[in-house]
């Protein structure tokens, strides 16, 4: 079965790791969909977040990491994949996750979504977050994977040493 995770992904936390990880376990093969997002602007781009992915990832079988911009749903039925995967933190997240995953059954009736919830030791977590913590020169080295925490640190000339 394969699972598409769709994300921004700017930049990859740990909690986006943890999911990919248990998302492998439970469905075998998960692509990391990448959103090319015109209405925001990101730290990183496109390319560099799929390197990211691809470092952190690179110990797991069954992970493809491909780009996509438009409807989620074209990318799921594009790259064949069984379901959507999404992540919850807090109750807040349901809301919004529920109304896109309705739109989405509403475009492709096939396509379930699963959500998943995210590990309590990364609850707090977001990629806005981390991005504010590094900016200020905090440490990010629990956050992230350890390549991305040496690109937010490069990308906001931060000399915090690591925890």
């Amino acid at each position: 079965m394969r699972a598409l995770y769709p994300g921004s992904f700017d930049p990859l936390t740990n909690g986006h790791m943890d999911l990919i990880e248990r998302a492998v376990a439970l469905f075998g093969q998960v692509t990391v969909a990448v959103l090319s997002n015109p209405n925001k602007k990101p730290a990183f781009s496109v390319d560099q977040r799929i390197g990211q992915i691809q470092c952190a990832t690179r110990h797991l079988n069954g992970i493809d990491v491909v780009s996509f911009d438009g409807l989620t749903v074209h990318c799921a039925v594009t790259h064949q994949a069984d379901l959507i995967l999404r992540g919850l933190r807090a109750m807040s997240d349901f809301e919004y996750e529920l109304q896109i995953a309705h739109t989405n059954r509403s475009l492709a009736e096939d396509l379930e979504t699963v959500f998943l919830a995210t590990s309590t030791r990364h609850s707090f977590l977001s990629s806005s977050v981390v991005k504010e913590v590094a900016r200020f020169g905090g440490p990010v080295d629990h956050m992230v994977p350890k390549e991305v925490a040496k690109d937010l640190n490069r990308l906001f000339n931060s000399t915090f040493p690591p925890r």
